[in-house]
């Protein structure tokens, strides 16, 4: 079994890639979805979370996002102790979601930030999606109605592009110049 690990900025086309390799038959864990899931269900997760954060880091039962995304995207250090917290939950619930798929040849990891929490170790092979930066962001302004303020704020905390792809095993380039799937059908053939 070959574990391979998606990743790409905000708003490079990750998603969309994911969803891609699924129709082309591949398992995919969404990393962040399910980040998301065991920080609303996970007690002792939750708990920790609290503990950093504040309780308005929950509404009632459910994650206040907004919340969590002011206090952690301005402020590096606040965002490391929650990473720190939250990626090691995922990556167990990783490990237990791959006992579902023992025949598939390939399994894929969709993270946003593989390369800048050093997750991409746990990995045979690593995909970058990328994108021109001025695309992403008209991407995440009509996906997420986010200000361009606030989507430059959260690239800078991700890895440039350039530095990513010294470190990829692939590169996927989303600039709608070259089609998705013929970039991913040679890709799989290699794996």
């Amino acid at each position: 079994m070959i574990r391979v690990g998606l990743t790409g900025g905000i708003g490079s086309g990750k998603s969309t890639v994911a969803k891609l390799l699924e129709v082309m038959g591949l398992p995919v864990f969404y990393a962040d979805y399910e980040a998301k899931y065991l920080m609303r269900t996970d007690e002792e997760l939750k708990e920790k979370i609290i503990r950093l954060l504040g309780s308005d880091a929950y509404k009632k039962t459910e994650l206040n996002r907004v919340y969590i995304a002011k206090r952690v995207f301005g402020n590096s250090d606040l965002l490391n102790q929650l990473n720190r917290i939250v990626h090691p939950a995922v990556r167990n619930h990783f490990e237990t979601w791959c006992t579902k798929f023992v025949d598939a040849h390939v399994l894929i990891q969709e993270a946003a930030i593989l390369f800048e929490n050093d997750s991409h170790h746990y990995f045979d092979k690593t995909i970058l999606v990328t994108a021109p930066e001025h695309v992403r962001i008209d991407r995440v302004m009509k996906r997420d109605e986010s200000s361009e303020m606030d989507i430059r704020a959260r690239i800078a905390n991700q890895w440039s592009d350039d530095k990513k792809k010294t470190l990829a095993d692939f590169v996927i380039s989303n600039n709608n110049d070259e089609l998705l799937i013929v970039q991913l059908s040679k890709i799989i053939k290699s794996l």
